[in-house]
């Protein structure tokens, strides 16, 4: 299994206000399948980061284009395979 990190960028605030509730749904069921490591929007208000969780690029690519924040036009995005490491303390 290999993590990607998924950016997305706000194209519309009223679009991105409009889909939230099903974004956070669509993104609720991901997580529940195991397809979802962690996700929050950026404080500044300019998008969010998703890390997803799949075998290939083509995988998440898939799963993203799904998402109503990205099919609605709410936001566009840009992934990046993320070579993740847990730092024990």
């Amino acid at each position: 299994m290999k993590y990607f990190a998924v950016i997305t960028t706000m194209l519309s605030l009223e679009l991105n206000k409009q889909y939230r509730e099903e974004h956070l749904d669509y993104l609720k069921g991901l997580s529940k399948e195991g397809k979802v490591f962690a996700k929050g929007r950026f404080s500044d208000g300019t998008g969010g980061l998703v890390i997803y969780k799949a075998d290939a690029i083509e995988d998440v690519r898939s799963m993203v284009e799904n998402d109503p924040f990205i099919f609605q036009g709410a936001r566009s995005y840009e992934i990046h395979e993320w070579e993740m490491t847990l730092i024990q303390q």
